[in-house]
């Protein structure tokens, strides 16, 4: 499984597209848990 790193103090954002599996999606989901800002996935 990929990881992504972030460092910094800056904002970010975005738009990525996933493929796969629909168990795929389930780190994605567990991930917006750490964050108190609007997620929309599509």
């Amino acid at each position: 499984m990929q990881k992504l790193e972030i460092k910094g103090g800056r904002k970010i954002s975005g738009t990525i597209v996933i493929s796969g599996s629909k168990n795929a999606t389930l780190p994605i989901l567990a991930s917006t848990i750490l964050t108190n800002k609007k997620i929309i996935i599509t």
